[in-house]
């Protein structure tokens, strides 16, 4: 541990966001969520469905299957907070689910389009979805031992910042050497690299095993650089008594009324801006008729200013902290939502457009950025309120009762997604109730105050 300087710390620190985001990137949002949705709808139309019927049930499929995962990860993320603010033991829990995110992400290499199994497919996106959520929560709670209060913001939002490069580059790679277009060619208008077949869709498929790679390779300086400080609470403790923990934890949270109003409005807002990024790339994909390489063009332009604006936002938290910055975003992100309800290829807005006009494209691209820059800062300032909210000596389970507050409701934006693309039939209606859960969330941070209320577990612990 005296080996490793405080700056190596947080280096390492900064490489779990830059392995893991491909994940988020590549398999959540730009490469694997359409290609799912793409083989599903077509799998439907060669039942008989009408296309738009099909691209709407293929929609609520994939939100299904993000609904179950998010039940469980909610289930999952505060009693393991609370298991390993107990033993003071964090990295052994980043290896298992490093592990889970290994295993699902390569998996995906299997779901080739002859004999497309739905059920199989999302178990196995669930399995890496689970692993990187969890191992989040521990990477999170070591963020207060990397700095000061006064420093903390600008490190969660440069590591955020540095998590969407590595997002890019990834996308930029499988655009480059994997993907094909319409023509057989990627981007750089050569064959996909290794002889990958797009007839079977290889080349989209290798996504699963290169996010799974870069996982692996770029988890070096992570496992190398930071270590655990020793904690006087570093003794074995069992399940039941870290629930035990968890559920006096969740009676006491009534007395500290600013932490709640905080969970509870990320809640929302965290989950309506996950519905975005996992909706988004499907909604051009069905909406405007984009192929998966415009979709990952789309999703360079969120991720650059995704990067961009977490970086900014880490240098406004600092100046001005995160609860300004975060109704900043949360405004941005409310007005974005609108944008792309009222996009269509034949209406903006229900004003009639010709079906070749490039408006809705360009005003997508716009969202895009928009749905980066918001999403970025809004991230990176999130994890700082969480630790100025919370109690110090409680900080994983803190981090697991965030992912707990996120995950409580992030299965309700698809499953609402999904039921509303169900009812309406309309990939665009479907998405509406995104919009309901911004406002929810900027009410609720009425009561939030901006540093916590330090005293007040003083007082209690």
């Amino acid at each position: 541990m005296s080996d490793i300087t405080a700056r190596k710390r947080i280096w390492g620190w900064w490489f779990f966001d830059w392995a893991s985001q491909p994940y988020n990137t590549l398999i959540l949002t730009f490469i694997f969520g359409p290609y799912f949705a793409s083989i599903v709808t077509e799998n439907f139309i060669s039942q008989g469905m009408e296309s738009g019927l099909a691209k709407a049930r293929a929609q609520a499929y994939w939100g299904y299957g993000l609904a179950i995962s998010g039940i469980l990860i909610a289930i999952l993320a505060p009693i393991l907070g609370a298991l390993a603010d107990g033993t003071g033991k964090r990295m052994p829990w980043v290896w298992a689910f490093s592990i889970m995110y290994i295993f699902g992400a390569s998996m995906l290499w299997y779901t080739e389009p002859e004999g497309f199994d739905v059920t199989t497919t999302l178990i196995f996106f669930g399995i890496g979805l689970v692993g990187m959520e969890c191992a989040t929560i521990f990477t999170n709670a070591m963020l207060p031992t990397l700095g000061t209060k006064e420093e903390i913001g600008v490190i969660s939002g440069t590591g955020w910042a540095f998590g969407y490069i590595g997002g890019v580059l990834a996308l930029a790679i499988m655009l480059l050497a994997f993907q094909a277009g319409d023509s057989g060619k990627t981007m750089i208008g050569i064959s996909p690299a290794f002889g990958l077949d797009p007839e079977v869709k290889e080349d989209t498929r290798i996504v699963g095993p290169l996010t799974s790679l870069w996982f692996v390779v770029f988890m070096f300086p992570f496992f190398l650089w930071v270590r655990e400080r020793s904690e006087p609470n570093d003794v074995p403790h069992s399940f039941l008594k870290a629930v035990k923990g968890l559920s006096n934890t969740l009676i006491k949270l009534p007395t500290h009324p600013s932490l709640l109003a905080y969970l509870s409005s990320s809640m929302f807002y965290r989950d309506a801006l996950n519905g975005m990024y996992i909706f988004g790339g499907i909604y051009a994909l069905g909406v405007l008729d984009w192929s998966i390489m415009q979709v990952g063009i789309f999703g360079i332009v969120a991720a650059l200013t995704g990067a961009l604006f977490a970086w900014v936002g880490g240098k406004a938290d600092q100046t001005f902290g995160p609860k300004p910055l975060i109704i900043t975003c949360i405004l941005i992100l409310l007005l974005t939502a609108i944008l792309v309800v009222g996009l269509s290829r034949e209406a903006v807005f229900g004003i009639p457009i010709e079906t070749t006009s490039q408006l809705p494209d360009v005003l997508f691209f716009v969202a895009g950025g928009l749905i980066g820059a918001g999403g970025g800062a809004l991230q990176s300032a999130s994890r700082t309120m969480v630790v100025l909210q919370s109690n110090p000596e409680r900080m994983t389970e803190a981090f697991g009762l965030y992912a707990l507050s996120g995950k409580a409701t992030t299965f309700l934006a698809p499953a609402l997604i999904a039921l509303a693309s169900d009812i309406s039939g309309s990939q665009r209606l479907g998405v509406t109730p995104l919009i309901a859960l911004f406002i929810i969330s900027l009410i609720l941070l009425i009561w939030v105050k901006p540093t916590g209320d330090p005293s007040q577990w003083s007082a209690s612990s």
